[in-house]
């Protein structure tokens, strides 16, 4: 019998199981995938790490502490894991891209500044601003390398003890007030304790919350520039750029397979095996149009794409905390687009709520059962 199950090990769950292992638990881990796959969230080569945080600044915290546990992983694993880079918030002045993150640095007394189209320009010659938008520079900001935080993570898990099945999909489980039992093809597991981090199959194995989540296909594009030296992290920040509903559009630098673009347009999907993972006109073509316009010497030709899946609440915010119903079940999903960043912070969450029945961060926001009337 072990102390805790995990199931699903992407970006939240080889945290999770990571931190357990760390804290001495008997800790089992169960992946319907490969240790690194492209079926779910936590997969694209890059992801844009901030700490001015637009969606909101209780998140600031969360991202603080999130942003040192990534720094301890790289030390401690010796992969690349957060590259800074700065970032570039950009939108007229009351766009809530803008207005949120500035808020976010105000509160917490982050390093940022506000700049000018020209001196936008003057700083990172590949950005054209129009006339009447603004961008938040702050420089703490970088890209995370998600198919290397999922290696250290399994890696440092496995060395604390924790044993992880691959391959291996989860067909139901079931809790009891000492004990949760879980069933897979390969075998049934008992433990104490059960953590779901199962991201767009959240629906399907918390069927009993009824969760109202929405899963959305998105896109991520390379495009090649004309100089890449010029589009490199050392020259290139991170962006997010909001021109309004339906023109919400992020960035990273060229790392070495060209500067990296999506969008927050996607569509929705049933659920995560019906997801259209193939690239349509209509995908590509906003993006393209972007990188046209507001890009300089980036090719609007994409090399490459990939598709994503976000599990979005109607608050936008997070999932994580206890089933409402089972205090030995942790719900950890639907981080709605916006998560990966928060990877190593939640895996310590996770870990607290589980060992000491409490977290010392702020979560109540995320709390599973606002959607759902108690019993």
């Amino acid at each position: 019998m072990f102390d805790v199950i995990v199931v699903g090990l992407g970006g939240a769950g080889s945290s999770a199981a990571y931190h357990l292992a760390n804290r001495g638990q008997r800790t089992l881990g169960l992946e319907q995938f490969g240790p690194v796959h492209s079926h779910g969230s936590s997969h694209g080569r890059t992801r844009i790490f901030r700490t001015a945080y637009s969606e909101g600044k209780e998140y600031v915290p969360l991202a603080q502490r999130s942003q040192v546990l990534w720094q301890e992983l790289q030390s401690t694993s010796g992969e690349k894991i957060l590259e800074k880079t700065g970032g570039l918030y950009i939108g007229r002045p009351d766009n809530p891209t803008v207005t949120g993150a500035i808020e976010s640095a105000r509160a917490y007394s982050l390093e940022h500044e506000i700049l000018s189209p020209a001196e936008v320009a003057r700083k990172f010659a590949q950005f054209t601003l129009e006339r009447d938008e603004v961008a938040l520079w702050e420089p703490a900001a970088g890209a995370l390398f998600p198919e290397n935080c999922l290696r250290a993570y399994a890696s440092q898990a496995v060395e604390r003890g924790a044993e992880l099945h691959y391959g291996e999909p989860v067909e139901s489980w079931t809790a009891a007030s000492d004990a949760v039992e879980v069933r897979t093809r390969s075998g049934t597991y008992r433990a104490r304790s059960l953590v779901l981090s199962v991201g767009a199959w959240t629906s399907r194995l918390a069927r009993d919350l009824s969760l109202p989540l929405e899963i959305e296909r998105q896109f991520v594009l390379w495009f090649p520039s004309r100089d890449p030296t010029g589009t490199g992290p050392e020259r290139m920040p991170v962006f997010l750029w909001n021109k309004g509903p339906g023109l919400h559009t992020y960035g990273l630098p060229d790392f070495g397979d060209g500067v990296k673009v999506g969008s927050w347009a996607g569509k929705l999907a049933d659920h995560p095996e019906a997801a259209d993972r193939v690239l349509h006109e209509d995908d590509a073509a906003p993006i393209r149009r972007f990188v046209e316009q507001s890009l300089r010497g980036v090719l609007p030709r994409e090399t490459e794409h990939a598709a994503c899946l976000y599990t979005n609440a109607p608050d936008q915010n997070f999932v994580l905390g206890p089933h409402p119903w089972h205090s030995n079940v942790t719900i950890v999903s639907a981080c709605s687009g916006h998560g990966f960043k928060f990877a190593s912070v939640v895996g310590e969450i996770v870990a607290q709520l589980v060992c000491d029945g409490r977290t010392s961060h702020e979560i109540s926001f995320f709390d599973p059962g606002r959607f759902t009337p108690r019993h």
